[in-house]
């Protein structure tokens, strides 16, 4: 008999754990590659990559309420579209999160000790995995520190801008450097940064009541994380301008500086490292639990899908993926990795789309339609490397389903 998780996750702490994803390191790293694509036309591109993440974040709350299963969309394709939608789906997430969870480590390395940024990335990933082991109780209040001192110091930066003799607010209009190319590329870069409440839906094992809880908390993690980005893309940008801005690693440490703000480069520093940590621990979390529920499936080893007797948590699932994100995180570049996240989760939510289509409703139907066009065009609108890579990992997936689907415990009826 296979164990269950613990429920233990009410709507506030799903909600916290989808703004420790979402409301991380993205908004540190994120703003400066994506107005260098979208230029002037930033903000319509964060507006669009709002849509299209809304438009996921309802398809996946409705099939996180059918289906409160640990997963996310890997059990919605296999409920709704068969054995190998679920699958590609969970492929897809595990690969391109694996990448985000690299991406987040050496975030945390390059703020903290640039010269050894690799070396801490390696040790942030085990000593969060460590976190995870001890149960996901625990993890979430990890992650409640984390994002009130992440939104303590966005504040910070908010203020200082708006009181700045720099700020000029015509510095966010509409200029002749933005093409409609550019702004979806910019939406696929910034969509990295939203796609973080599919968490509160690949933890629905672990929620109370999740047909109430889990439509409740991702529509209100996400509504937060927009309000975040969007007030603190304006002030950067009247503070910088598009130009400067595409021109910064460190878009909000200059911000600060050319705000007159000099006291806050240490705190956003601080602020920097610590989101990235709060990012990591939920990726993590994440992960694995979509690790466990293609292991149960035998889409992956069944030792993975091991539940510690003591602690509730699929402990095997989390110590396989530390160990692998950990080899990356020594090896990866941050820039690339972002991109290919950025296709491997679109790649996801275009199937939990394709899934909620599958539900029926007229709204729902509505919604999907928009939600898997978004995605299909923020996709193929990123940089060709990106989307190279990722297309060339969903063909491997699919050789690997070949090979598994034999040993999966649902196959096609």
């Amino acid at each position: 008999m296979t164990q269950g998780l613990r429920r233990s996750l009410g709507v506030f702490d799903a909600v916290v754990i989808g703004l420790g994803s979402m409301v991380g390191a993205g908004i540190f790293v994120a703003l400066g590659p994506a107005a260098g694509a979208a230029g002037s036309g930033l903000l319509p591109a964060l507006g669009l990559a709002a849509i299209v993440a809304y438009c996921n974040a309802m398809a996946s709350a409705w099939l996180a309420a059918r289906y409160p299963a640990s997963g996310g969309t890997y059990v919605y394709g296999r409920e709704r579209l068969g054995p190998f939608w679920g699958y590609l789906a969970g492929w897809a997430f595990v690969v391109g999160k694996t990448a985000s969870c690299a991406a987040m480590a050496l975030t945390v390395g390059a703020y903290v000790w640039p010269g050894q940024a690799h070396a801490v990335a390696v040790a942030a990933v085990v000593a969060l995995t460590a976190v995870n082991y001890g149960g996901v109780q625990k993890s979430a209040l990890l992650t409640r520190v984390i994002v009130a001192l992440v939104l303590a110091v966005l504040a910070a930066v908010v203020v200082a801008s708006l009181t700045s003799a720099e700020a000029d607010f015509e510095r966010l209009a509409l200029g002749g450097d933005a093409t409609a190319s550019g702004v979806l590329q910019a939406a696929g870069l910034l969509f990295f940064a939203f796609a973080g409440y599919a968490r509160i839906a690949t933890l629905g094992e672990e929620v109370r009541d999740p047909a109430r809880t889990i439509p409740r908390a991702i529509p209100l993690a996400l509504g937060i994380a927009l309000a975040v980005y969007a007030t603190v893309a304006v002030c950067v940008l009247a503070v910088l301008g598009p130009q400067a801005l595409a021109a910064s690693p460190a878009p909000l440490t200059d911000a600060a500086r050319a705000a007159d703000a000099a006291w806050l480069v240490p705190v956003v520093t601080v602020g920097a490292a610590v989101a990235a940590l709060g990012s990591l621990l939920s990726l993590i979390l994440g992960v694995s639990r979509t690790t466990l529920a293609m292991a149960r499936d035998g889409h992956l080893p069944g030792a993975l899908a091991a539940v510690h007797p003591r602690f509730q948590v699929p402990h095997r699932a989390e110590l396989a993926v530390g160990a692998v994100v950990a080899v990356v995180a020594a090896t990866a570049d941050v820039r690339g990795a972002i991109g290919f996240s950025s296709f491997g989760v679109l790649v996801y939510y275009g199937i939990a789309n394709a899934s909620s289509w599958a539900l029926g409703g007229r709204a729902r139907r509505l919604l999907a339609a928009l939600g898997l066009a978004g995605c299909g065009a923020l996709a193929f609108a990123l940089p060709l490397v990106s989307v190279l890579a990722g297309v060339g990992v969903l063909a491997a997936g699919t050789v690997a389903y070949a090979v598994t689907r034999g040993r999966s415990a649902h196959p096609p009826e």
